[in-house]
């Protein structure tokens, strides 16, 4: 199955109706989920992508709308209330947004990808509701489609830039991974990750992992890398931590506090696949739609795990918090 198709299914998935059903945990020996099945929150939207709880306590995410068969909308963000257990729209057109995440100062960053997007990653003030662009060329030339961010303790932005869809040419010679320095400096960092996706930085700040998810039309690299990653920001030692091959990869990530890697995989058997940092899976709940995302809430929702996949957002609860990075 190469990625068109991934894409294909999923859209098909996400714009079907499907019945609030949970999903039960199927592997589980180290106890790592608190509750039994996931809950589903919403189901209102085309493609769920990029979850990311803010210091407000709303979890934020992006809905992606295929413009070829969405009728040719723009893309949203969508804010979801635990309160009240209400959505609404945060941003529309979004830019079609993927990854969302904040950083260390509560602001939001976006990655923008193509079909009609920005091509970009923003930075967005919660208070004056104020972007600007942190990211749009590289050398010269237009990014393909930023697609999911992660970031350091020293506030160092880091992100992939394939390109899954868009009719828009791809500029870039390679599918990378970028660092966005504090000084608003732009560095491709690795230029050999396969069709690079999700990508998290460990809670001891030495390994940057990097998910690639292409089909075999491409070189099918579906594996999750491990890179040291050095005190100014630099990676190397290249290191296959899980090869997920014949089946496909993993697209975005979340990790707790222990290191441990939590994966959403559109895989034969969809789901969330939970990874030590030695590479083991340790624990794996299906999911009822293709997976999309995830990430860990923040305070009274720290032992939250919030998951997009298919139209829908669901949640787990699991007994070790979420990492998000504080500044040193």
């Amino acid at each position: 199955m190469d990625s068109w198709r991934i894409i294909s299914a999923a859209v098909l998935l996400a714009t079907s109706s499907f019945p609030a059903m949970a999903q039960e945990v199927q592997r589980d020996p180290g106890g790592i989920f608190a509750s039994s099945s996931l809950e589903l929150l919403f189901d209102d939207g085309f493609f769920t992508e990029g979850p990311a709880m803010g210091p407000d306590g709303f979890l934020y995410f992006s809905d992606i709308t295929f413009t070829a068969r969405s009728g040719m909308q723009a893309g949203h963000i969508w804010r979801y209330d635990p309160a009240s257990r209400r959505a609404e729209i945060f941003r529309s057109p979004s830019g079609m947004s993927n990854g969302l995440l904040f950083d260390l100062e509560g602001r939001l960053l976006a990655a923008l990808g193509a079909d009609f997007g920005g091509r970009a990653v923003v930075r967005t003030d919660m208070g004056s509701g104020r972007s600007e662009i942190l990211a749009g060329l590289y050398e010269g030339r237009r990014l393909n489609s930023p697609n999911d961010l992660a970031i350091d303790e020293q506030g160092r932005i880091y992100f992939t830039d394939p390109r899954y869809e868009g009719h828009e040419p791809i500029d870039q010679p390679v599918m990378g991974v970028y660092r966005i320095d504090p000084d608003g400096s732009l560095t491709r960092i690795i230029d050999e990750a396969g069709r690079p996706n999700g990508i998290l930085v460990s809670p001891d700040q030495s390994t940057l992992y990097v998910s690639s998810v292409e089909g075999p039309a491409w070189s099918g690299l579906n594996v999750i890398l491990a890179f040291d990653l050095a005190e100014d920001g630099s990676v190397s030692n290249r290191r296959t931590l899980v090869d997920l091959r014949p089946d496909i990869g993993s697209d975005g990530m979340a990790i707790d506090v222990n290191g441990n890697l939590y994966t959403t995989r559109p895989a034969s058997s969809p789901g969330v696949y939970v990874y030590s940092p030695k590479g083991e899976e340790i624990a794996f709940v299906s999911t009822p739609e293709l997976p999309t995302n995830a990430a860990f809430g923040r305070g009274e929702h720290s032992r939250t795990l919030f998951v997009t996949a298919g139209k829908s957002l669901y949640s787990i609860r699991t007994s070790v918090e979420g990492y998000h990075p504080a500044r040193r």
